[in-house]
């Protein structure tokens, strides 16, 4: 395959156009829709649909668009650090993140990035769903426990519990009567099973409020409307204070956050730069190192 015609191909699926991917290259239109004509003869299959107004890459040019983008990159940054004398962390990096940690942690974690790489351009979009990172064009995602998955590679962040919180003057659970809880919106528990100094216990809830955010759940059980169940290192500080009190932790798996990346793509410098610097905040990956964070 010539590497030349393929690195015009993905230019052109780029900027989804001759006319526009010629113009960001100072390039002739005419030579890339060449090199593009004798790429599909030399595989025997048309990779744009070339209508009178519009160009739309076919089912196969989608996928050698997909599969061939990244390492093209990866090839002209390799050629770019040599040229340069080393691989000094450039370019655009692209970070999908869930809600939470977004929220508490990566506006300060991206700026001091950001100012030990002045080179590199962080982009960080905040969402929980899971995400393509092909089809998507991300070079790293955050989530937190991640189903498996054999396209994916990566390592624990962080290990966070979910404990039950409430203020000190609501009164504890007594038997079987419900104590009133703030919950998710999507949650539909009618009760917490928990661990004490005690034992295990079934704690009965009464869901008053539900909130879309931990956030606002832990904003709204600060006022001492209800308990709720959250993350040890989002309430760490109120329990250290005394303005909340722990009534045990909850029963299940550990809150696991992992940094992710595909299997079959190497590490950019820019990558790994991201993954040492998240590994240097939180060395050792526990709860209370998010907690002094957040604090901090």
């Amino acid at each position: 395959m010539d590497l030349l015609a393929l690195a015009d191909f993905n230019l052109v699926a780029r900027h989804g156009g001759f006319g526009r991917a010629a113009r960001a290259a100072d390039r002739p239109k005419a030579t890339l829709s060449r090199r593009v004509t004798d790429l599909e003869a030399s595989l025997g299959v048309r990779l744009f649909e070339r209508g009178s107004h519009a160009l739309k890459l076919t089912q196969e040019g989608r996928a050698l668009f997909e599969r061939t983008e990244s390492l093209l990159t990866e090839v002209a940054e390799a050629a770019t650090a040599i040229a340069s004398g080393g691989d000094k962390p450039r370019g655009r990096l692209r970070v999908s993140a869930p809600l939470l940690f977004s929220q508490t942690a990566l506006g300060k974690l991206s700026a001091e990035f950001a100012l030990r790489y002045p080179e590199v351009r962080l982009e960080i979009t905040t969402e929980d769903r899971g995400v393509d990172m092909v089809e998507e064009g991300y070079d790293l995602v955050i989530r937190v426990n991640p189903d498996p998955n054999e396209n994916l590679v990566g390592r624990i962040l962080l290990r966070d519990r979910l404990v039950a919180v409430a203020r000190p003057d609501l009164p504890r659970p007594v038997a079987d009567a419900p104590v009133p809880a703030v919950v998710r919106v999507s949650s539909n528990q009618s009760g917490w099973d928990l661990r004490t100094e005690e034992g295990d216990v079934r704690v009965s809830i009464d869901p008053i409020l539900r909130l879309a955010s931990l956030i606002m759940i832990r904003d709204a059980v600060r006022t001492g409307i209800g308990a709720a169940m959250l993350p040890l290192s989002l309430v760490a500080s109120d329990l250290h204070a005394g303005t909340l009190v722990c009534w045990g932790d909850g029963k299940g798996p550990p809150i696991e956050i992992w940094t992710l990346y595909p299997s079959r793509r190497l590490l950019s410098s820019r990558v790994s730069a991201f993954l040492e610097f998240l590994k240097e905040a939180f060395p050792l990956g526990q709860p209370e190192e998010l907690a002094a964070y957040i604090k901090g």
